[in-house]
């Protein structure tokens, strides 16, 4: 029988959800990351340390890792991506010393998981991440300007973003743009579009094979851990 903990995704100290809200809902537990060390960098076990420390003094438990990221260096094998490698096999080894032996990963490039408003308003007034095709067209289309994003859009979502785009105030167009750059609740990753258009291109000659590929190579270097 497996047995489902109810648990909850948190975003860390800036997360406008805090701990004690998530207990408060009769959650045993949280997934979370620490967003605050740069992607391919080494978790030092003081850092795992300190973070679990936080989740247990609201009597949680963290229950998964949400997640390690994988470093664009990683991802395109360029750079200094096998001192990423090992950095992320020792992460893992730190986070197990810890009793944490759930961990989530992705190898999605550049943008990792995108959600378009962070605090959307259901029908009864509670809040929830969101994703909108529309209003991911105004940033993909208008605001990035990534090369033949059109063609990723219906032509309905693309006649929308553009009315969309034309009727948002330059505020709120800078507050959108942040939205999805930054990816999560609280984070502020001080990505610019310029930013995001130089780790696209680097992308530029590696087709979903090759991907693909670089996906194995690093499961097979890190499953064994």
């Amino acid at each position: 029988m497996i047995l489902l903990k109810e648990s909850m995704r948190w975003f860390g100290p800036n997360d406008p959800v805090s701990l004690r809200d998530i207990r408060q809902c009769g959650c045993e537990g949280v997934m979370t990351s620490l967003h605050h060390i740069p992607y391919g960098e080494q978790w030092p076990i003081d850092e795992i340390r300190k973070r679990k420390a936080e989740i247990e003094a609201e009597t949680l438990k963290w229950l998964a890792v949400e997640s390690v990221p994988v470093s664009e260096a990683i991802k395109t094998r360029s750079g200094d991506f096998e001192r990423h490698i090992e950095n992320y096999k020792q992460t893992l080894r730190n986070l197990g010393a810890e009793g944490i032996d759930t961990v989530i990963y992705n190898f999605i490039p550049v943008l990792d998981w995108i959600r378009t408003d962070m605090a959307y308003k259901l029908p009864d007034g509670t809040e929830s991440l969101f994703f909108d095709p529309v209003k991911f067209a105004v940033f993909d289309i208008h605001l990035l300007k990534r090369p033949d994003a059109e063609n990723d859009f219906t032509p309905e979502q693309r006649a929308k973003a553009a009315a969309l785009f034309e009727s948002m105030p330059e505020t709120e167009r800078t507050r959108f743009e942040k939205t999805i750059i930054d990816v999560f609740p609280g984070m502020d990753f001080n990505f610019t579009l310029d930013d995001i258009r130089a780790m696209l291109a680097t992308y530029a000659e590696i087709a979903p094979d090759k991907l693909t590929e670089h996906l194995r190579l690093f499961l097979k270097e890190v499953v064994p851990v």
